[in-house]
């Protein structure tokens, strides 16, 4: 029964939540499979498809025997995020580039790109991912994980499905251009998310305007970001964080203290010297900050 419900579950976060994330943040890695003469085979797509299906049930059977053992760090996902970045810019150059050729194109590529592409979205998770990855390590069954994440898979495929045949329908066209230009924004908006959840760039939080001296602080998860962004409690005394959801969205799972966490969710930080303490959503899209004084 626990096996059914997480498949039904992770279907119904595929459809209702992850189609937008999870297009936004791992549908770049479909641009390469625009590339050489056999770039408009729908079976590719149905490839990538296969890889993501195969990683992520595999993923979720290790998080369900394993729980968060198996789990990649904050850091680590950043590191990854980057290099996604980084490979679908080289994807969409290399698109707009054969456009501006006249020369013969390359052979086609090897029909194994395409399910690797597939299994390295695993390594590019949008929030509701993580949030689904949670489920699975909660669990305890190697069954139960592999259920609710491929149920996942499923519950997103459609999106991918379209958006591969819009890629394979205007990889021969002059829209390629412009989808190679909107696949470089896509890269550089995935390798910034990279390093904002590595914090390698963060600027310093502002002044808060807030009250001094809480040890319990709130913060509301938005669709728009953390509100308010910045607080200000104790320092050298423990302080408890509530963490409230007022709309879905990346903002669901928060990266504080080096780890993951599904909000709602209250965190309980032993004393802290005086100082700030930065928290990221899962994406790395939007930032908070617990100014200690």
């Amino acid at each position: 029964m626990q096996t059914l419900t997480l498949l039904a579950g992770g279907v119904a976060a595929g459809l209702v939540a992850g189609t937008a994330t999870c297009t936004a943040a791992q549908g770049g890695l479909l641009m390469g499979l625009a590339d050489g003469r056999q770039g408009r085979d729908p079976a590719l797509v149905a490839w990538f498809l296969a890889g993501r299906l195969a990683s992520y049930t595999t993923t979720g059977a290790l998080l369900g025997l394993l729980g968060s053992a198996v789990s990649l760090p904050p850091q680590a996902r950043a590191v990854l995020l980057v290099i996604a970045g980084i490979t679908v810019i080289g994807f969409a150059i290399r698109l707009m580039r054969r456009r501006c050729r006249t020369a013969p194109e390359p052979a086609p590529p090897s029909r194994y790109r395409a399910p690797l592409l597939g299994a390295a979205t695993i390594l590019v998770p949008c929030g509701v991912t993580l949030g689904v990855e949670m489920i699975a390590v909660s669990s305890g069954s190697p069954l139960a994980g592999a259920a609710a994440m491929a149920g996942f898979v499923a519950g997103t495929a459609p999106a991918f499905a379209l958006l591969g045949y819009v890629l394979r329908r205007v990889s021969r066209t002059r829209l390629a251009r412009w989808a190679g230009v909107v696949a470089v924004g896509a890269g550089l908006w995935t390798a910034a998310a990279g390093v904002n959840l590595g914090g390698w760039l963060a600027v310093p939080a502002a002044p808060a305007t807030t009250e001094t001296g809480a040890t319990t602080v709130t913060v509301w998860a938005t669709r728009e970001g953390y509100r308010p962004a910045i607080v200000t409690a104790r320092a050298g005394v423990p302080v408890e964080v509530i963490f409230k959801v007022a709309g879905r969205g990346c903002t669901d799972t928060v990266s504080i203290g080096g780890r993951d966490l599904a909000l709602p969710a209250t965190v309980r930080l032993p004393p802290q010297p005086a100082g700030s303490l930065r928290y990221v959503c899962g994406m790395g899209m939007y930032t908070g900050f617990i100014q200690f004084s």
